[in-house]
């Protein structure tokens, strides 16, 4: 029985999905099953709940999981500490980022480290950011970049920088050449929004709400992208991260505005799962980012 055996029993009792394993392991969800069914046979115990609709562990099953997770982080530090005592820097790092930072931040960080550490593998995945948060959970990512960070004992989270937030419109619009502007100002207006279940969202419509605004919801989306297009086609204004129309201000294609009642900023955080042996590519790369 070799240890990646175990490793990929720990993916799927973790992910509780062949196809979410095989993506990680590289392989085909047959390969799983054959390395699933091997491991039964090893042990003469039925470890996976086949006949349900639901994933699920049998008994004999968490007790493997639990054994092989203890497994895994020993001979994962063992590997790394290996790795430090030679000054060596490689292997994989899977990152799964919101769309937002994933476009805006994300690239200048990753040029940065690869420039620094060619021999180093960085897939990176963009999720809504429920899903990030399931994804480094299960350990099908090993690190997750999100905006106001939730807090679930299962993660680690390291907090990175804060966003200001701005009014965007239309270069056109009438609240288009001021400097600054009241939220008051937006109270009524046609406005482009993320979805309801998007943290950002969550975040202005706190802000609104406490200020007594109420803005007209025209259109709703899921990634700051879309939004930008909307705002750029004149059909609202809406609420930003500065730091994501940097581009469009530049080129004119949207104003944006200070807001004057207070200054609101959209917190980044870096999260992984508590408990998870990081590698020296994985901690340097958490390093620059937190740098």
């Amino acid at each position: 029985m070799q240890i990646e055996s175990l490793r990929v029993f720990c993916h799927l009792a973790e992910t509780k999905s062949f196809t979410k394993t095989a993506r990680i392991n590289g392989v085909t969800q047959s390969a799983i099953s054959q390395q699933i069914s091997s491991l039964e046979r090893k042990f003469q115990s039925t470890l996976v709940e086949r006949s349900k609709r639901r994933f699920a562990l049998t008994r004999e099953g968490q007790a493997l999981y639990d054994g092989s997770k203890q497994i895994m982080q020993a001979y994962d530090s063992m590997r790394h500490r290996l790795q430090e005592i030679k000054d060596i820097v490689t292997g994989s790092i899977r990152i799964v980022t919101i769309y937002s930072i994933g476009l805006h931040e994300l690239p200048t960080y990753l040029k940065e480290f690869l420039k620094k550490r060619p021999t180093v593998n960085v897939s990176v995945e963009y999720r809504r950011a429920s899903h990030v948060y399931e994804e480094v959970v299960g350990n099908v990512a090993d690190i997750g970049l999100v905006a106001y960070p939730q807090n679930d004992q299962r993660l680690e989270t390291v907090p990175l920088r804060n966003d200001l937030l701005v009014i965007i419109c239309h270069p056109k619009h009438p609240l288009a050449g001021r400097q600054k502007l009241s939220l008051k100002a937006l109270h009524g207006m046609k406005f482009i929004g993320f979805e309801p279940d998007i943290p950002t969202r969550r975040a202005i419509d706190h802000i609104l709400r406490d200020r007594a605004i109420t803005v007209n919801h025209v259109m709703e989306f899921d990634n700051i992208e879309t939004v930008k297009r909307a705002v750029e086609i004149d059909a609202g204004v809406s609420i930003v991260p500065r730091n994501t129309v940097a581009q469009e201000c530049a080129k004119k294609t949207i104003a944006q505005l200070r807001i004057e009642d207070a200054d609101f900023y959209r917190p980044l955080a870096a999260i992984y799962k508590r408990g998870k042996v990081l590698s020296p590519a994985m901690r340097e790369f958490i390093d620059l980012l937190r740098a």
